[in-house]
């Protein structure tokens, strides 16, 4: 999560930069031999952190109640409830030329440890990824600083993410070079993470400040 400037985009960039299907009968290959195809691996770790206009206690006590803003700042994602912790997530649509994907992502927040707060991913009821993989591990923390603004305490929430996607390549897709599929995905999953996480992080800092009723600082200090 973090940043203010950038627009959510999907996954539409993938049309740029990865091959797609030569035929209408390559397309299908993705979903029906993708148990078969080479599994190829992608990891990313990322750091950040975001400010709160507020003291450590206020903040935690706001994301203690995700129920109450996590769907709302997801938006445009696609978000469902899955019990008292749990959402499913549905990130976008991409494809072209008959082969498209729309990754979907089991999350739970779990209660803080310590002051750390953790995310990790959790299969989906009666949900079968095709062709793909992903494994999410999140961790924040609420830093107390002795930064002040006009209206009181500043809390910095620092976070790292350890991502990694699995996915099961069609056969068009291992004709390529593994050095050309493995920089290319590498790369669409870091624009991925940044346009989520900025937009994401921006919409939590606004509902955060607009449920305190304190004015939002877009120029707030962010770890980059």
């Amino acid at each position: 999560m973090l940043s203010r400037k950038s627009e959510y985009k999907s996954w539409e960039i993938t049309e740029a930069v990865l091959p797609v299907a030569s035929t209408q009968e390559e397309a299908k290959e993705t979903l029906t031999e993708a148990n078969v195809a080479t599994l190829t691996k992608f990891y990313g770790r990322y750091q950040d952190c975001m400010e709160m206009a507020a003291p450590v206690e206020k903040v935690a006590e706001y994301l203690n109640a995700h129920a109450s803003w996590f769907s709302r700042c997801a938006e445009p994602m696609k978000v469902q409830s899955l019990g008292e912790n749990g959402y499913a997530l549905v990130i976008g649509r991409f494809g072209s030329f008959g082969y498209e994907v729309e990754p979907k992502i089991g999350l739970e927040l779990l209660p803080p440890e310590e002051g750390i707060y953790r995310i990790r991913t959790i299969p989906i009821p009666d949900y079968q990824p095709p062709g793909y993989d992903v494994d999410y591990h999140a961790a924040l923390k609420l830093i107390e600083t002795d930064v002040s603004s006009s209206i009181g305490e500043v809390t910095r929430v620092e976070w790292e993410l350890d991502l990694i996607v699995y996915i099961h390549f069609p056969r068009f897709i291992q004709r390529l070079p593994k050095s050309l599929v493995q920089s290319t995905g590498d790369r669409v999953l870091n624009q991925i993470v940044r346009q989520v996480s900025r937009r994401l992080t921006r919409k939590v800092q606004e509902d955060f400040h607009k449920s305190l009723d304190i004015p939002f600082n877009a120029n707030s200090r962010q770890k980059r």
